[in-house]
């Protein structure tokens, strides 16, 4: 088992600044290649202590407000322009910056682009679902209409 630092949020394994146990494999071929996590060693402390206090800065203040925000987002949905071919088919996927930039483009807040995920890469034009952690304790389920630019 090898002992990390988790540098970004990992889903189903911990927030950034947690020190999680893992197999090696787990860590030396995926989280540590990544720069997703950095070994733990007894001097990490400070380490954590920064990415704690990093991810404090960028997370919304406090429960209120992130519960306001995530029925904000929930209520509306999301348009994003993209480019396509004829066929429906994407010039590449939906990331979460995209949904971020639209996000705040709407006038409905600001979101970290790491805290959107999806079910499934987004590659079609079409209504797709995808959940963004707007707080620790509080998700939003959103839907995101993914429409063709105008050429």
């Amino acid at each position: 088992m090898a002992k990390l630092i988790l540098n970004q949020e990992v889903t189903g394994l911990g927030a950034a600044g947690d020190v999680v146990e893992v197999k090696n494999g787990y860590a030396r071929n995926y989280l540590l290649p990544r720069g997703i996590a950095t070994l733990w060693t007894a001097g990490g402390e400070k380490q954590i202590e920064s990415i704690k206090a990093a991810r404090a800065a960028r997370a919304v203040a406090n429960r209120e407000e992130a519960q306001a925000l995530a029925e904000k987002l929930s209520a509306n949905a999301i348009d994003i322009q993209v480019t396509a071919g004829e066929t429906g088919r994407l010039f590449g996927t939906v990331k979460g910056a995209d949904v971020a930039a639209a996000i705040e483009a709407a006038g409905l807040g600001k979101i970290d682009k790491r805290s959107v995920e999806f079910a499934a890469p987004i590659k079609q034009l079409g209504t797709h679902k995808a959940t963004v952690r707007v707080h620790e304790e509080v998700v939003a389920n959103i839907e995101l209409n993914v429409i063709p630019t105008a050429k």
